[in-house]
């Protein structure tokens, strides 16, 4: 997919995609929390930006292989979740994304653990996400 014009809805669904995700996938800012990473993420799968992923994961879990895969149509995001803890360096981030592949509806629902590693400051990292009810 082409990356959205700047005034285009951001595929996360939050706002615009320059003023929402694209500043990150971009590289003008960092998310300053674990819920605009996981958003810029969402917005990295739908466009297939295999670099920002790559960059936003954890190099203890990142795995060596495609991240995206084919034929994988993503429709929406729904965040249900956004919890820090209290020392600002571990986040989780519950959420439900829809997509569609071979024309069949499906959903991930997944809690995804966030780090950031360092002093404060430092970037928010995915590590690993769990499926609640599997």
């Amino acid at each position: 997919m082409t990356r959205p014009s700047p005034s285009q809805p951001c595929p996360c669904g939050l706002g615009p995609f320059a003023q929402c995700c694209g500043r990150y996938l971009g590289g003008a800012q960092v998310p300053a929390n674990a819920q605009q990473l996981m958003r810029s993420r969402y917005t990295a799968f739908v466009l297939r930006d295999e670099a920002y992923l790559r960059a936003s994961w954890h190099p203890d879990t990142c795995p060596d292989g495609p991240l995206c895969e084919d034929g994988i149509k993503w429709l929406g995001l729904e965040l249900l979740r956004h919890q820090e803890d209290g020392d600002g360096r571990h986040a989780t981030v519950e959420f439900v994304a829809r997509y569609k592949v071979n024309g069949r509806a499906q959903r991930l629902h997944e809690v995804s653990r966030f780090v950031r590693d360092g002093e404060p400051g430092a970037r928010w990292r995915y590590l690993d996400g769990s499926f609640p009810g599997q």
